[in-house]
């Protein structure tokens, strides 16, 4: 195992892979973490130059879209510019977990997320070790571990062969992930007009069935 690399199902290197990280969060590099469905990597997502290096250890466009990870439903608020019910709804059913929510991001937020047109695509994992990572970091700007054109992020040494030194940390779970394994999406931003509606983007690991089990098929367009 290399030095950057650390195995979380050991608690030492638990401790030293997460104090790690956190400095190299803290640096403004780029960290790859487990999520609830593949190795994804992150960066802090208020300093631009780290937004910058998670786009080029991925070969992303500087205006392709990033998805922020958050900590807690209480930070949503803090990051939305509105929260609808429905919104609400969905956060608490299935938060922490593999569901994406996209929402105006809040006008007074300073980061760079790409050309989103005023949106962000919210979700708290709920996996333990990005989560400790996010109550002590806060918000991260997060991708899938793999470059653009290509698959993979299914395991953390996966992701080290590919990326090198462009990534400081790799902390793994030991998981393999399948590949395919996606997060469902759901749009909220219709909401914000008149008579809008949410919109299914995405089904992935979370079935539609039990997303319209909480907010009725009926508010979906």
């Amino acid at each position: 195992m290399s030095n950057a690399l650390f195995d979380c199902r050991e608690p030492a290197e638990l401790l030293e892979g997460m104090r790690k990280a956190r400095m190299a969060i803290g640096r403004g590099k780029v960290v790859c973490v487990p999520t609830d469905t593949v190795y994804g990597l992150v960066a802090d997502a208020f300093k631009p130059s780290a937004t910058k290096a998670l786009r080029d250890a991925r070969g992303m466009g500087e205006n392709d879209p990033l998805g922020v990870l958050l900590p807690g439903i209480p930070t949503l608020r803090a990051l939305a510019d509105n929260v609808p019910d429905e919104v609400h709804a969905l956060a608490g059913e299935f938060w922490p977990g593999a569901l994406t929510i996209i929402t105006a991001a809040g006008e007074s937020l300073m980061w760079d997320l790409g050309n989103t047109q005023g949106t962000v695509a919210l979700r708290m994992p709920s996996e333990r070790i990005v989560l400790e990572l996010l109550s002590e970091t806060g918000p991260l700007v997060a991708s899938s571990a793999y470059r653009v054109g290509e698959t993979g992020g299914l395991r953390a040494e996966d992701a080290e062969a590919t990326f090198g030194d462009d990534v400081a940390v790799y902390l793994s779970s030991g998981a393999t992930y399948s590949p395919g394994a996606l997060s469902t999406v759901v749009d909220a931003t219709g909401l914000d007009k008149p008579g809008g509606r949410l919109r299914l983007v995405r089904e992935g690991a979370i079935p539609s069935t039990d997303i319209y089990a909480v907010v009725d098929v009926s508010r979906f367009g």
